[in-house]
């Protein structure tokens, strides 16, 4: 081998590149850093020899990942690193990343295995329904490359997160899967048409016919083995090469053996075929695992919406106090002590203090609170929040990983990263079936082959097809994804494969109040009068007084006046934050908070109008120059089905807990109204967290209702998790279902829909278990042809599939 190649793949060294490797006590030149990892590896696992006796150079990572490993070294730039990469101390670095070639379970295991045996890396985290990976390392330790490259070097691409990226990716998946599921799906109808005349005949056919038949069945089966089914020999090969047995050897194994079977049946013109068997295996699992994956990247699609919250730009003020010309720059460049200007209608950009501005900020996404906050000088603010009337210059106190926003980020990633141990347990369940399968499969070909070889073969491939585990592989996902459509219609759409089996044996259903329970819209509750007008004309004078405002306070006013034709304000003067002072009618009014209003005339509030102030509810005062004429409460207006959803909870033995950010005196009365007895206020986003944490830790399963982005963590700690339709991307993002509808009648009809799915997936459970125990003992001693095995695993898949499809007939309450 030439020395300017490399050693381990042949290919030429660029001139840039110096990679050293010692194998045999000699120093070996590397063209890349995956090739490095591999002959690293190699050298450390004591199998020196493989260079000395192989006939055969391997393929390059540097060509299979170009763009990613022929510039590695980007990598370790620490410009390059700020987008994706934390500093967390001296050393230690934290990355986020996207892993691409994920398939099952069996997949994340070896990713978190193999990186996490790397030198210098302390922490590995992986997420099946994201494919994203979070990585800690020792900086003086490893370089980020050398993590990258080992990822490639046992067949899977890892990359720093990038939303363009990341869609990229999906979108590359989603097509490649259509297309094989195509084929499949095609080649199966195909070979049905030409193996049913075989089977009908029943032995009638002449033997060139029958032969012809034979021929284009396998003809037609072609792209589906070699197109449909890469993926499962792909996959069987690289976990055979690393000595692991993930799903899809006993698949690859059954698919293989089936077609050359059939193959050689067709040769030799005897002997049985199975490849409408064959395409009908494939076309099955790819199905399931189409369906999969488009639920899955549903659910991270709206992940994007987290890095959206904050504004791409500000309005800096550089030379504030001196001036106030605005120059605008970019919100990742911001730093402490900047002063912005934030006009009506921006976002705040971040984390700070009002120093000059009266206005009013609606901080719902962060704190759920429906009402919009007043804000002057010296209060806070939050990045995030919406500023709602009036410009505000701001200083800012936060930055980047130091704001609120970033710490419900930081706290949403470390839940969803958090492994349920059922999940595990699952894993290893399904790692031991299916080397016992391949066990029973080997032990069952010597066997017949000492007793007689003439029938190895057949009884081999029997075996493997009649205890492939197609069935139990349908047996849970084609019932979620039934269940899945049918609640979708519903208007509950299914985030997260878990999440029907989960919401059926939820034991506690956790709501939070804005936006759940409650419209998260301003509503009219009361009002008192305390002057001779009547209810009409005082609901007239405030919507003639809030004609020109778009606050939610003056649309519920508004909104309440009666029909008819409208008063005319004249002259109105607005003050941000206290109301609004107007004539009408030749006469001077004021609507807005109380002592703004009382101000007018000087006079007092008479003390029927102390308990409407303690109610929680907003209370706004219309007066005049003589006094006080009208008080009028407003606040949020419950759901219409949230009374009777939770009165069925309580009779089906569920425990339903209220968890809001509200002051006590409103959860209190909210929770009063619907019956329910447990009731947490005041709760920020962390203490939600911890209050589901704590439920958990008792044995509950814990399903949560909630709406904004202060919910997302709670969200994602939550077993199952639910999020109305009109509520903040990110908390759709972490949930497991969005009710699209907005109705609470339509969860709980799901609940009913989960609970019978749950009740389909036993049954087909136990069905596929109890059909492999019987077939299995019938297979290796002989007495189940390779044909019989081809229509019993059929027969078998089929009643999964028509047992799931009663979910959707399910008629519920």
């Amino acid at each position: 081998m030439s020395d300017c190649s490399c050693y381990h793949c042949g290919l030429p060294i660029p001139d840039d590149v110096d990679l050293p490797v010692k194998i045999g006590g000699e120093t070996r030149a590397m063209c890349c850093y995956g090739c490095q990892a591999v002959a690293r590896s190699i050298v450390d696992n004591g199998l020196e020899d493989y260079y000395r006796s192989r006939d055969a150079l391997p393929e390059s990572p540097r060509e299979a990942m170009p763009a990613i490993l022929d510039q590695i070294a980007l990598f370790d730039h620490a410009e390059f690193q700020k987008s994706f990469v934390k500093e967390l101390a001296d050393n230690e670095r934290e990355a986020s990343l996207i892993l691409e070639g994920i398939t099952c379970s069996a997949c994340i295991w070896l990713n978190e295995q193999h990186i996490g045996k790397l030198a210098g890396v302390t922490a590995v985290d992986i997420n099946y329904a994201t494919r994203r990976a979070r990585i800690r390392w020792d900086a003086s330790k490893i370089k980020l490359s050398d993590i990258l490259a080992a990822v490639a070097a046992i067949g899977y691409r890892a990359y720093p997160y990038d939303a363009a990226k990341n869609e990229e990716i999906s979108r590359n998946e989603r097509r490649g899967a259509m297309w094989r599921l195509w084929v499949a799906g095609f080649g199966m109808m195909q070979v049905m048409m030409y193996a049913y005349p075989v089977y009908i005949a029943d032995g009638d056919m002449t033997p060139d016919i029958e032969a012809l038949m034979r021929w284009a069945s396998l003809i037609l089966t072609l792209p589906v083995v070699f197109y449909s089914s890469a993926p499962f020999f792909r996959n069987a090969w690289r976990d055979l090469k690393l000595f692991r047995v993930g799903m899809d050897v006993p698949v690859a194994l059954g698919i293989g053996l089936a077609f050359l079977a059939s193959c050689w049946a067709t040769f030799i013109q005897g002997g049985e075929v199975y490849f409408d068997s064959v395409t009908m295996f494939v076309f099955f699992l790819l199905g399931g695992r189409y369906l999969e994956m488009t639920a899955r990247q549903k659910a991270l699609s709206v992940t994007e919406a987290l890095t959206k919250l904050l504004p791409a730009f500000a309005q800096k003020l550089p030379n504030y106090p001196v001036d106030r010309e605005a120059t605008q720059t970019v919100v990742a460049d911001l730093r402490v002590g900047d002063y912005v200007l934030v006009r009506p209608g921006d976002t705040v950009p971040a984390d700070g203090r009002v120093v000059e501005g009266v206005s009013c900020a609606n901080e719902a996404l962060l704190t759920g609170e429906s009402l919009p906050v007043p804000k002057q000088a010296g209060d806070s603010v939050t990045g995030g929040s919406l500023n709602a009337e009036s410009p505000l210059v701001v200083q800012v106190e936060q930055v980047g990983e130091g704001t609120r926003l970033s710490a419900i980020i930081d706290l949403m990633e470390r839940a969803s990263l958090e492994k349920p141990r059922i999940v595990e347990i699952a894993d290893r369940i399904a790692s031991y079936f299916v080397l016992a399968l391949l066990v029973v499969a080997v032990l069952t070909a010597l066997g017949w082959y000492l007793v007689d070889p003439s029938r190895a073969l057949w009884i081999t491939v029997s075996v493997l097809v009649v205890t492939c585990p197609c069935a139990l592989a349908l047996a849970t996902p084609i019932a979620l994804t039934v269940a899945a459509g049918a609640l979708a219609r519903d208007g509950l759409l299914v985030t997260r494969g878990h999440a029907v089996e989960t919401l059926a044996r939820a034991t506690h259903f956790v709501f939070d109040k804005t936006g759940t329970l409650t419209t998260g819209q301003m509503h009219l509750h009361d009002v008192l009068l305390l002057a001779s007008q009547s209810r009409d004309d005082c609901l007239r004078l405030a919507a003639a007084l809030e004609q020109a405002s778009e606050h939610p306070l003056a649309q519920a006013l508004r909104h309440a006046a009666p029909d008819g034709d409208p008063l005319q304000a004249v002259g109105s003067l607005s003050e941000p934050g206290q109301g609004v002072e107007a004539m009408v009618a030749g006469r001077r009014y004021r609507i807005g908070r109380p002592a703004y209003a009382l101000a007018l005339s000087g006079g007092v509030l008479p003390p029927s109008a102390t308990e409407w102030l303690e109610s929680g509810d907003t209370v706004v005062l219309l007066a005049d120059e003589e006094g006080c004429l009208a008080l009028f409460r407003i606040g949020d207006r419950l759901r219409p089905e949230a009374g009777k959803l939770v009165a069925d909870l309580h009779k089906a033995g569920r425990r339903v807990v209220l968890l809001t950010g509200d002051a006590p005196a409103v959860a209190n009365r909210i929770a009063a109204e619907l019956g329910i007895d447990d009731v947490r206020a005041a709760m920020t986003p962390a203490g939600k967290h911890q209050c589901v944490s704590e439920l958990q830790a008792g044995g509950a399963v814990v399903a949560m209702v909630g709406d904004g982005v202060n919910d997302a963590p709670v969200l994602a700690q939550a077993q199952v998790s639910v999020a109305m339709g009109s509520g903040a991307q990110l908390a759709r993002t972490q949930s497991d279902f969005v009710l699209l509808s907005e109705r609470l009648g339509h969860l709980h009809k799901g609940l009913g829909r989960a609970g019978f799915a749950l009740v389909v997936i036993r049954q087909n459970l136990w069905w596929s278990f109890a059909y492999n125990i019987v077939a299995l003992p019938a297979a290796i001693a002989g007495y189940v042809t390779p044909w019989m095995a081809g229509i019993g695993m059929s027969l078998s898949s089929l009643l999964v599939v028509l047992n799931s499809l009663r979910i959707q007939r399910l008629e519920t309450d």
